[in-house]
């Protein structure tokens, strides 16, 4: 009986390391660098593998992966989601540009900066998850996707040029924090106005006072009204 209990154990315990490791792709599906602004933390430079759902390690060769970088998954047409883990704090420009079938993305609350153009082109991606610790997010940065609704946290400061340029899909914005012509650069939305903009028309500032709430596009997507 209690060999078959010590048997029990250390099949139970082979079991859960197995499913563990399944959790994340195999660190040598990843090329890495590292990280100069972390302390021992490494750079996703490229993805080596071939799956359709991607669990990136939080850690490879026993360091923190702490960066998404430059052009790491650019391209790749396999991608349909991707699960970042919550020790990354940046994804990097045009880190899943042109990757056109990915569909969601949750971008954890360690993430603090989206970089220029890192989902541009995704023209699968309908649902995005803005984490709450966010603060810029960068140029063209949603550029032509497919998302119909977006919540901007309050933590988010700026948000670039066209960073939801070419989102024709997208319906609906809510804003959780205080809205200013700082956290909405100019042409953020495209050629769409806010109501309640001052300056001329070319550039589109938000009224300071603009307050948190979800805005509705409306007449055939030239104009935004808060609700």
């Amino acid at each position: 009986m209690y060999k078959k209990t010590i048997l029990m154990i250390i099949f139970i315990a082979v079991i859960s390391i197995s499913a563990y490791s399944q959790q994340y792709d195999n660190e040598k599906d990843f090329q890495i660098d590292w990280d100069d602004n972390v302390k021992d933390g490494v750079i996703i430079t490229k993805y080596l593998g071939s799956k359709k759902e991607i669990r990136i390690p939080p850690s490879i060769q026993n360091n923190p992966v702490t960066k998404i970088g430059r052009s790491a998954f650019k391209d790749n047409r396999n991608i349909t989601r991707v699960t970042i883990p919550d020790n990354v704090t940046n994804i990097g420009e045009r880190a899943f540009e042109g990757c056109t079938k990915l569909t969601s993305i949750i971008i954890p609350n360690s993430v603090s900066n989206i970089g220029d153009c890192a989902f541009a082109g995704c023209i699968s991606l309908t649902d995005v998850t803005i984490g709450n610790n966010v603060t810029s997010i960068g140029e063209f940065a949603f550029y032509n996707t497919k998302l119909t609704n977006i919540t901007i946290p309050s933590s988010v400061t700026n948000i670039g040029y066209w960073a939801f340029l070419g989102c024709t899909n997208l319906t609906s914005v809510t804003f959780q924090g205080k809205i200013t012509s700082d956290n909405l650069a100019y042409f953020a939305f495209g050629d769409d106005l806010i109501e309640g903009y001052i300056g001329d028309l070319r550039n589109k500032y938000l009224a300071s006072d603009g307050g948190p709430g979800t805005y509705t596009r409306f007449a055939n997507g030239e104009v935004w009204k808060k609700r």
